[in-house]
């Protein structure tokens, strides 16, 4: 146990980024009946998805209590809680946390269907858009908000910000997140993308996990410097983006999810570079180092 503390104090992202994979992939491999039944059928991961699911959520968030724990003992997860409660912070701050996602969402989506209608929001053409909308929500706040970011920016995003620029910090971050994505897409592709459409469905999931989050994180982690490294207007800013996408996921797949996730992940990385230049290097600007009494 010695042992454990000592080496998670040295190395402590890359023991939480091991735990979140082995936490995540392994239990939805041992869920399904391991990789011979990826990509699983399509009954199979219409009954087990959402229990994949909430397997994928805890990996993130049992790393992150884990990792605060094994670093900084009871003063470790005592930190993260008061974090956690820290909800007193200036307006402005949740109108971005709630509005970025969705609005940058919605705006390409609205401008692809003047070409093609195939394009338009989910809530629009859905029959019902009430418990889409509910459904959305319930996940964004619960999986993508609580339950990851536990882990991303509850444990790894501050350690990393300790040696690395905020574009470094969110490109590491960002990346990983993407990749950590893969086992419950490709399982679920023949499910969530349907059969005539596999090859192009993950092209789509491909080009928002790695085109898309890495942008979407570099945001977070300036969100998180600029608020005074506040992890619940981090949380919602997630939250928001997940539940987005989840309520205006066009009903079409294939080449639709392809062009309308690349053109996402185009336009935030327009966005993060605005953010880059009115911050005038902020991104690129490495942390201080920390002071030794």
């Amino acid at each position: 146990m010695a042992f454990m503390k000592t080496f998670s104090k040295n190395h402590p992202v890359l023991i939480y980024y091991f735990l979140v994979f082995v936490i995540s992939w392994g239990g939805i491999l041992v869920l399904i009946g391991g990789p011979g039944n990826i990509p699983g059928t399509k009954e199979q991961a219409e009954k087990l998805f959402i229990p994949a699911l909430l397997v994928m959520f805890s990996g993130p968030f049992v790393s992150g209590l884990l990792m605060n724990f094994l670093v900084d003992g009871k003063e470790g997860l005592r930190t993260f809680l008061s974090r956690l409660l820290q909800w007193r912070i200036k307006a402005r701050w949740y109108a971005v946390a709630v509005l970025t996602g969705p609005l940058l969402v919605a705006a390409v989506l609205f401008m692809l269907s003047i070409f093609n209608k195939a394009f338009l929001p989910g809530i629009v053409t859905t029959k019902n858009a009430l418990a889409s909308l509910l459904f959305g929500l319930g996940w964004g706040l619960v999986g993508g908000g609580l339950l990851e970011e536990t882990g991303w920016t509850g444990f790894a995003v501050p350690k990393l910000r300790r040696r690395h620029s905020l574009l470094s910090t969110g490109l590491i971050v960002g990346i990983l997140w993407g990749i950590w994505h893969f086992m419950i897409a490709f399982w679920a592709s023949r499910y969530l993308g349907g059969a005539d459409s596999w090859i192009m469905f993950v092209a789509g999931f491909l080009a928002f996990y790695l085109l898309a989050l890495p942008a979407y994180r570099v945001l977070l982690v300036w969100v998180y410097d600029r608020t005074g490294e506040n992890l619940p207007i981090v949380m919602l800013m997630h939250a928001f983006l997940s539940a987005s996408t989840l309520i205006f996921q066009p009903a079409a797949a294939g080449a639709v999810s392809l062009i309308w996730n690349s053109v996402l992940g185009i336009v935030l990385w327009i966005v993060v570079a605005v953010v880059a230049v009115k911050s005038r290097g902020r991104l690129l600007k490495k942390p201080l180092p920390e002071q030794t009494p």
